[in-house]
């Protein structure tokens, strides 16, 4: 059966329905791909994710390589088995965390909200040996984290123990396979913002360079020998914020032998009005016989906007995010979007001090456990107390009118409105 179909096509835009197939299930898209980064989607029980309708998630391989290691991963059956993820799922080369964190010293990477974060200084990475590669040691507090770039690739130390990981595009591809994700993003840069030209000239480049030999191992003998089912692999755009270079690298990408195509890179620091300039700039180039993904971008009106160009699926941390801070998404208001083409306003802030005594339902148009039982004093009471319990609750919730949601859209989509 083919991995990817498309079930129909929008006659107002370029907005499509498809279907994805994989080992582990079936995807429809447009999907939203709620971000399981440690193998796990944060605050979310597992036993919930398919009572939720979640489709899809997205694992982090740097995070996983670092913890608890691509070995323990693939001796315990693979991320789907370790985690008791039993949907599909989608993990990132790496790519992206270790350029973000060629400056970075570890005593700021040690929360959660932290790791991964760009670093926005006007400053490009230097592709030599920052510091001596020797062996596993302590990490002293001020010191880079990222020891050595080169084109080959890039060597770093782990922020959990200080113990040397090497990724280059075969090692990325290799702890994939190990993670046994169903698809796989190729080794990229993640070009820092702001770049010059020059620099994302160079960047997109290594990231197309890398692509080929991510591709080479995916397709060689001793890939297919180990594979214990189809994994399926995915280049992406690269290029900053010129359009010459994005227009070049949707058109270097979409002709290779690749199953899926990404778009990386815009989410990195540029303002929403940016980033979907880059995203129309490529959008004439993306493939129609192959799943298109978004990288980092899932705030509601963005998705809703961005379905229109022919994006399929989108992974993000921002239901869940907002949830812990207190966002609780409203389908009133969403639905009042669609009505006045405004969706600047999709939530309330249960945090505000408003709703210490206010026992009204959590959403009044959502009949989901959170809502039936709970009011928005009680998410209020537990958010200001930094209960656990909390952040569970408003991610159910949060995740759950995302899944209504990504439905609606797939309606309307075969209905040819929008």
């Amino acid at each position: 059966m083919a991995f990817f179909k498309v079930n129909h096509r929008s006659t107002r835009s370029k907005a499509r329905t498809g279907e994805i197939t994989t080992h582990h299930g079936r995807i429809q898209t447009p999907a939203f791909v709620p971000v399981g980064t440690k193998a796990t989607i944060k605050a979310i029980d597992p036993q919930f994710i398919k009572q939720l309708g979640i489709q899809l998630s997205f694992v982090n391989t740097y995070h996983l390589v670092t913890h608890p290691g691509a070995d323990i991963l693939e001796k315990a059956g693979g991320v789907h088995e370790y985690g008791k993820l039993n949907i599909p799922l989608m993990s990132d080369s790496g790519g992206f965390q270790v350029f973000s964190l060629a400056g970075t010293k570890r005593a700021k990477v040690r929360g959660d909200d932290q790791v991964g974060r760009f670093n926005t200084a006007n400053t490009e990475p230097s592709l030599s040996v920052v510091t001596p590669v020797d062996s596993a040691r302590k990490l002293n507090e001020n010191e880079a984290l990222v020891v050595k770039i080169s084109e080959d690739g890039v060597t770093f130390r782990s922020f959990y123990d200080g113990s040397l990981i090497e990724f280059t595009p075969e090692k990325s591809m290799e702890y994939q396979q190990k993670i046994g994700a169903d698809m796989m993003m190729a080794f990229d840069e993640c070009t820092y913002y702001p770049a010059t030209h020059d620099y994302a000239l160079e960047s997109m480049n290594r990231t197309h360079a890398w692509l080929l030999r991510c591709i080479s191992k995916v397709r060689s003998e001793e890939w297919k020998n180990k594979q214990k089912y189809q994994q399926y692999l995915y280049g992406i755009i690269q290029g900053g914020t010129f359009e010459d270079l994005r227009t070049t690298s949707a058109k270097f990408i979409a002709d290779k032998d690749v199953d899926g195509v990404a778009i990386g890179g815009v989410s990195v620091g540029e303002k929403k009005e940016e980033m979907r300039k880059q995203i129309s700039w490529v959008a004439p180039y993306l493939p129609d016989h192959k799943p298109v993904h978004l990288l980092g971008v899932g705030q509601i009106d963005d998705v809703i906007e961005l379905v229109h160009t022919g994006i399929d699926t989108f992974d993000c941390v921002e239901p869940t995010r907002v949830a812990r801070m207190g966002k609780i998404y409203q389908w009133s208001l969403i639905e009042k979007g669609f009505e006045t083409h405004n969706f600047s306003n999709d939530g309330i802030d249960v945090m505000k001090g408003k709703y210490k005594d206010d026992l009204s339902k959590l959403d009044e148009d959502c009949t989901c456990y959170v809502c039936v039982n709970f009011t928005k004093s009680y998410l209020h009471h537990l958010l200001k107390q930094r209960e656990l319990l909390g952040y569970s609750l408003a991610s159910y919730h949060n995740l759950l009118i995302m899944e209504r949601l990504m439905t609606c859209l797939r309606v309307m989509i075969n209905q040819d409105q929008i």
